[in-house]
């Protein structure tokens, strides 16, 4: 039996949002069609999520924070990904962004840019000099869940909203199945 959630539109309940999420969202013409509910942070992570509240991981969507290198320019970028892929970072997003280098953004720096927890992170409300990458299939997707920029809620909204958002944009392959990000992380390596 999964937990209940009771659903808001996401502007009504500020409460559930973190500040650079709520800031964003106001600027939204389409944010009336963000949901927002409230769960229970020790559940926030994806897999214990989906399982507590009977989401399947098709319709979860997790943003990775991606820092990318070249020379000394620093640029960071979130990738929207179905909770059932991994974003080729060394391959697609790398080549993408014109890094030599790219990887996970660490935690303290990035929650700190971000104003957002660990954990919740989400695009709504991210710096906007990040672009956002969104993968094609969660971009067709009716209905995804993401963070609300604190670990006690979640928003849903149609995937393609996403590839809406000021610095959104469609990046056909983002997502690939575990095997295939790993194999391709293997072959960058060896370069």
């Amino acid at each position: 039996m999964s937990l209940p959630l009771t659903f808001h539109t996401a502007l009504s309940r500020p409460d559930l949002l973190a500040g650079p999420v709520a800031e964003a969202l106001r600027a939204l013409p389409w944010a009336d069609q963000v949901r927002v509910a409230e769960v229970d942070p020790s559940l926030s992570d994806t897999a214990q999520f989906c399982e507590a509240y009977g989401i399947t991981l098709e319709e979860s969507v997790n943003c990775v924070v991606i820092v990318a290198k070249r020379g000394a320019d620093v640029t960071y970028a979130a990738c929207m990904i179905a909770a059932t892929t991994r974003a080729n970072v060394n391959g697609l997003v790398r080549q993408h962004l014109g890094a030599r280098k790219a990887s996970f953004g660490p935690v303290d720096v990035v929650t700190s840019l971000t104003g957002m927890e660990y954990g919740g992170i989400t695009p709504v409300g991210l710096p906007g000099s990040w672009p956002v990458l969104v993968d094609d299939q969660v971009a067709k997707t009716p209905s995804v869940v993401i963070g609300a920029g604190i670990r006690g809620a979640k928003l849903w909204l149609p995937g393609s909203l996403l590839a809406e958002l000021p610095s959104g944009e469609i990046l056909p392959g983002l997502g690939v199945e575990a095997d295939q990000a790993d194999q391709a992380d293997q072959a960058d390596q060896v370069r």
